[in-house]
């Protein structure tokens, strides 16, 4: 709201003992238990604290280029507990996420795209720019999205003597699906494909 995507959980709630969590589901209601479905956030003006750590959560990330992000909670003996510390340096590197969560520093979004935390950048709306990007990836096979996004999140978790077999695991119903086979008749039919989700 007021043109700031968020700045995080309220302070003086904090103080009367609320936190803003689902049991399960974690802050935000989502980042601990994200959808299966890609997730692509759009923001403008400041993302911070929390307001970052679900920017974190999701899958691909558009900026008004004016828009601000941080991590800045150990300047009110806050840590960033919510995705800041646990997932951001496997997006960012170490060494990059351990400076943002020790200064509590805000980055600009041309240094987040360098450094690959957003993945697009636009001078205008952030909505409509993610709104393009959802459309691409919404023309694509659902069932394709999906496996794609659990291999993706799930690898770093797998050893080299198991990954081949875990993304079979995850893929081989894919490559059976009925989509898949609409996908290619599609293709040599020169048209667009009529997804079903099966």
């Amino acid at each position: 709201a007021g043109g700031t995507f968020c700045s995080g959980m309220d302070l003086k709630a904090f103080l009367r003992g609320e936190m803003p969590s689902i049991k399960g589901k974690g802050f935000a209601g989502f980042i601990e238990s994200p959808p299966a479905k890609p997730l692509i956030g759009a923001v403008e003006g400041y993302a911070l604290a929390g307001g970052m750590e679900i920017a974190i959560a999701c899958d691909l990330l558009v900026a008004n280029d004016k828009a601000q992000f941080g991590i800045p909670e150990v300047k009110r003996s806050l840590v960033a507990a919510a995705g800041g510390l646990l997932t951001l340096p496997s997006i960012i590197g170490k060494r990059m996420a351990m400076e943002l969560a020790l200064t509590g520093d805000f980055i600009s979004a041309q240094r987040a795209y360098e450094m690959g935390f957003v993945n697009r950048i636009t001078d205008g709306a952030a909505i409509e720019a993610a709104l393009e990007l959802a459309a691409k990836v919404a023309a694509n096979g659902p069932l394709a999205l999906i496996a794609t996004k659990r291999v993706i999140n799930e690898r770093p978790d797998w050893n080299s003597a198991e990954m081949w077999k875990k993304q079979n695991e995850i893929c081989g119903p894919v490559f059976t699906s009925k989509d898949s086979r609409e996908g290619a008749l599609a293709f040599a039919e020169k048209r667009k494909p009529n997804w079903q989700g099966e």
